[in-house]
């Protein structure tokens, strides 16, 4: 079990930074930043500020411990489809292997959480 949780922890800290911490951070501390990766792909500028807001409440969802369930898969599944379009977006527009195989590995890592937190969940 503390392996599970272990594993859990250090998949979802990375998570919180990449998709919460630092998105917030431009958001709050450098704002002419915050549309650099979402307006060369076509998106108006307001997206990026929704984008942001969605990213940290999710990350707070998963990361904090007495959020429902039900709640945590909606906070995954968010951040699941958000992270799989982003990897269709670069697909589609900029086709650049290095912004398109990022989106895929923090993918990845999500998943690694999902199904740690899940492991915790069922045997905790």
């Amino acid at each position: 079990m503390k392996k599970y949780k272990i594993i859990f922890w250090v998949a979802t800290a990375i998570i919180i930074l990449w998709e919460g911490v630092m998105p917030l951070g431009t958001m709050l501390f450098a704002p002419e930043y915050v549309n650099a990766g979402t307006a060369p792909l076509g998106y108006p500028d307001y997206f990026a500020y929704a984008l942001i807001s969605c990213k940290v409440l999710g990350v707070f969802a998963i990361a904090y411990p007495n959020i429902p369930g039900r709640l945590k898969e909606w906070a995954y599944a968010g951040l699941t489809f958000s992270l799989i379009f982003a990897f269709i977006s670069h697909a589609c527009v900029d086709k650049n292997v290095g912004f398109m195989l990022l989106p895929l590995v923090v993918l990845g890592i999500l998943a690694v959480s999902y199904m740690y937190n899940h492991k915790i969940r069922t045997h905790g």
